[in-house]
This record gives C-alpha cells, sequence and structure tokens, in this order.
C-alpha cells in the first residue's frame, strides 16, 4: 500500500473543534479522519506480523489489547514494565514503524507545538466494551523532553485527564474517529487514563476502538 503523502495531513490539522487540556496538551480534532482508512489498512498490516494480546501486569491482566511497531515495543509481566526491541511471543524484532504511521505523529505534534519529533516507537491498544485503561503516568521512556502522540480511531472514547498526581481528579474528555491528543513540555508526565468503553458500533473498525500511540522511547 502507497502511504498518502504527508503534505495532506495539514489540511485536516483545523477541520474539527480543537480543545486545549493544559499547557502543553491538546486535543486536536478529527486531525487523522482523512487518513482513517489507511491507518486501518496498516494497522491491519503490523497485526499480522505482531498479533494483538493481552498483557500481564504486577496488578494483572490488562483488559486492553496491545501490540507494538517501532524500534522497540511496550511490554509487560508480573515484574514490571519495559521496552523491548524483541517481541516476546515471536522473539523477532517488532514491525518497522509505517511511513504513515510516523508522518501523521510528526504532523500532529508540529500542529501542538512540538516540532521536530520523530518517534521511534508506537503501542497499539485495541479496546472492545467494558475495557479501560487506569489512570497512569508514561515514564518509562527515556525522553521526556518529546511528546505523547495519540490517536483515536474507530467507537468513541472518554480520555481521563489528570494532573500530575493520581489523586488530582481527572476530567472526563469525550473522544472520537480521527481525534489526536498530543501532551509534552509541562503536561509531559500528567497522570490518563481511559473509561470503560461503551457499547457501540462503527462503520470502520465494528465495535473496537484502536489507539496509536507514539513515544520517542529509547
Amino acid at each position: 500500500m502507497t502511504p498518502p503523502d504527508p503534505g495532506t495531513l495539514d489540511l485536516f490539522a483545523g477541520a474539527a473543534r480543537d480543545v486545549p487540556l493544559d499547557e502543553g496538551a491538546v486535543v486536536l480534532g478529527g486531525f487523522a479522519r482523512g487518513i482513517d482508512k489507511a491507518l486501518l489498512d496498516t494497522l491491519a498490516d503490523v497485526e499480522r506480523d505482531a498479533p494483538f494480546r493481552h498483557l500481564v501486569t504486577p496488578g494483572g491482566r490488562m483488559s486492553v489489547a496491545m501490540t507494538n511497531c517501532g524500534a522497540a515495543g511496550w511490554v509487560s509481566d508480573r515484574n514490571g514494565y519495559r521496552y523491548d526491541p524483541i517481541d516476546p511471543d515471536s522473539g523477532r524484532r517488532w514491525p518497522a514503524m509505517p511511513d504513515v504511521f510516523r508522518d501523521l505523529a510528526k504532523s500532529a505534534a508540529a500542529a501542538a507545538g512540538f516540532p521536530g519529533f520523530t518517534p521511534d516507537a508506537c503501542l497499539l491498544n485495541r479496546y472492545e466494551p467494558a475495557a479501560r485503561l487506569s489512570l497512569h503516568q508514561d515514564r518509562n521512556e527515556r525522553d521526556f523532553g518529546s511528546p505523547i502522540v495519540s490517536v483515536s480511531l474507530g467507537l468513541p472514547a472518554v480520555f481521563l485527564w489528570g494532573g500530575q498526581t493520581r489523586s488530582d481528579r481527572p476530567r472526563r474528555v469525550p473522544l472520537v474517529h480521527g481525534d489526536v491528543v498530543v501532551w509534552g513540555g509541562p503536561a509531559r508526565l500528567a497522570f490518563h487514563g481511559v473509561h470503560p468503553l461503551a457499547e457501540g458500533h462503527h462503520p470502520l473498525t465494528g465495535n473496537v476502538r484502536y489507539n496509536l500511540t507514539f513515544r520517542h522511547a529509547v
């Protein structure tokens, strides 16, 4: 599949509402909608090489299914979390990050005020109804100077946007297909999560929500 011209991504940067969350954090409304089918087709290619799986954490089995692409992938077991260049299920390197993924992440980061972002890891999450992600910080990356770029595809979700401590009460932020959240700078270590996914149907993904999260990890 030929990825779309990265220049076309800019056409969608202001096509829907943009919602500031905090200094250094914003929802770019509908930013990825114009290339949604290309993203989903490419995601399916990644999944064939590195299938989704439910990781086990020190707290138990995750309800969200995950896989990765790029130079390293986020993995977990009962001993903790880490980035690893090898898929533990296959013993092979994770699939390379597709150009259409990388171009979108770079363009979204620039639109949010973080030019020069070059992701080396993409975490792919698959949410089915009732799946959730508890409040957490993204702290396993070596470079906190780079932002996080998070792309929503499929069913709508409620994103939980917290503060710098777990006890800060999170805001409930609705996300729909094609929205991209970017956070960095003073917001880089904000706590965040996803409320349990509601039942529904999306014409491109069925009863599933996908989330692509880009980082500079290694």
